[in-house]
């Protein structure tokens, strides 16, 4: 039977809970998270696994998340035990790429995968994406510039981006969006 171990913590973004495997970090659960949570990956994903309380084994990762959101970590250097299809994991790979500050549209992503026609679905497996913040899907925007669904909701999607722009609060035509 596989172990999950689990810890939930508090950060400048509010309280995280990340999950991880003997191979690597499977999942952080933001503040307000929307969707399915934990509980619908691990359905899907792990269904029979058995999820321990065990704060020891995060240890280097969230001080890795830690120095991330007071601005001392731009790329993190940790396991992933990524659990997804084909095309998720492409997508996630090109996400991957973006670097601290940047942003990328929907449809840029959509192209660097050879999918040009998929952009919606690339929008879903963002959506899906079970590694926020690592995997940096709040970089990902609509062509426009417009702020587009992040499973922690828009507010902390600009406050990211503001973060990483080193604003500390987002700009008037993000605050618009709320």
């Amino acid at each position: 039977m596989e172990v999950l171990f689990t810890t939930r913590f508090k950060t400048p973004l509010g309280s995280l809970r990340i999950v991880s495997s003997e191979k690597g970090l499977v999942y952080i659960e933001l503040p307000n998270e929307s969707g399915r949570g934990f509980e619908g990956w691990k359905k899907t994903h792990a269904h029979d696994a058995k999820v321990l309380d065990r704060r020891a084994a995060h240890d280097g990762v969230i001080d890795q998340l830690m120095e991330f959101m007071s601005g001392e970590r731009c790329e993190f250097t940790m396991d992933l035990d990524m659990r997804a299809t084909d095309f998720q994991l492409a997508v996630y790979q090109q996400v991957g790429k973006i670097g601290y500050g940047e942003t990328v549209s929907y449809s840029d992503i959509a192209n660097a995968i050879d999918k040009p026609k998929a952009v919606r679905a690339v929008g879903a497996a963002n959506g899906a994406n079970p590694i926020p913040l690592v995997i940096p899907c709040h970089r990902v925007i609509a062509r426009g510039g417009a702020l587009q669904g992040y499973a922690g909701g828009l507010e902390l999607k600009a406050r990211l981006l503001a973060m990483e722009s080193g604003h500390s609060d987002p700009s008037p035509a993000q605050k618009r969006l709320f």
